[in-house]
């Protein structure tokens, strides 16, 4: 079964909405209370979530031998509560009060580069994943208080997750952002895209998930010793904007901390434009590999990716 194929399981409309309001009123801390008691109906009543954290799990330990990702009953329910902690943070993220002081970096020379060059309206790409919370990294990007605020275009799918993005587009407040659907990337986007970036844009585009559209575009890889498919589109699109790409992740730390992961793709220009492409998404799985080692139970996949 592949991800956009499944059922989303939300609390629907009105409940988040009473968690806004329990946010509002109480503090974070009690919606985190809250989400955990939600995930861990939400686990012990789905088989589907239990056997796709299992089975997940025993890959990465496979692959990594890192005592975090054993796949025991505990850590399978642990990965499902930071996911639905990981919402909480993003419904903080969306409403602009996530403490951007929380936020780190693994490489702060990087990141200084990476200030400088958006302050010179340099637009570049980052291509992320769903290990980590990606929310929390572009409100990290479009915050002025740490970059100069550039215009961010966001790629993702419409059909999935519907109820909770509806919910954090209702409770968004302003900011310069633009997004597109996945399934409705053509040679018009792409032109538009371009010149945005030429502009100064910075565009968000997940490399690690097929989209419902363009499920048969892509590439066979190795990844944590399984073949799995990946989207050839994203990296595609990544290589025809001629801008600085990096492949990035926020994982979530001890109380409330996150940092960023950022490497830089470098293509040889010995290679040939498909040779780039393909050392482009052969570094990016192995940027994938080394997050997963790092936060195992952050691996936020909960279907059956490595069919």
């Amino acid at each position: 079964m592949k991800w956009y194929q499944m059922k989303e399981q939300a609390a629907g409309t009105k409940r988040l909405m009473v968690s806004l309001f329990i946010y509002k009123l109480f503090g974070k801390k009690v919606v985190q209370l809250i989400a955990l008691c939600v995930s861990f109906f939400a686990f012990c009543f789905s088989k589907q979530i239990r056997a796709f954290t299992k089975k997940n799990l025993s890959v990465i330990f496979e692959y990594t031998h890192n005592e975090k990702a054993k796949p025991t009953f505990f850590n399978q329910y642990k990965n499902t509560a930071n996911y639905a902690l990981s919402l909480v943070d993003r419904m903080e993220s969306f409403l602009r009060k996530f403490d951007v002081q929380k936020i780190d970096f693994d490489d702060e020379p990087l990141k200084n580069v990476l200030i400088e060059k958006m302050s010179a309206s340099k637009g570049m790409i980052f291509i992320c994943s769903h290990i980590g919370n990606i929310e929390v990294l572009r409100i990290c990007v479009s915050n002025p208080k740490i970059s100069v605020n550039p215009h961010i275009d966001i790629f993702l799918s419409e059909e999935q997750c519907k109820i909770f993005n509806s919910f954090l587009k209702k409770i968004e407040t302003k900011t310069n952002l633009t997004t597109y659907p996945v399934q409705n990337i053509g040679i018009d986007t792409a032109i538009e895209l371009k010149d945005k970036i030429e502009n100064g844009d910075v565009a968000f585009i997940a490399g690690d998930r097929l989209s419902p559209g363009s499920s048969v575009v892509t590439f066979c890889a190795d990844f944590l010793n399984k073949k799995v498919n990946f989207p050839a589109g994203s990296f595609k699109l990544a290589q025809l904007m001629e801008c600085d790409i990096y492949f990035i992740s926020a994982l979530k730390e001890k109380n409330d901390r996150y940092k960023i992961y950022i490497s830089p793709f470098v293509p040889d220009d010995r290679l040939s434009k498909s040779e780039n492409l393909h050392k482009m998404q052969t570094d990016y799985i192995a940027f994938l590999e080394k997050l997963v080692n790092i936060a195992p139970l952050q691996f936020y996949h909960f279907y059956d990716l490595f069919e």
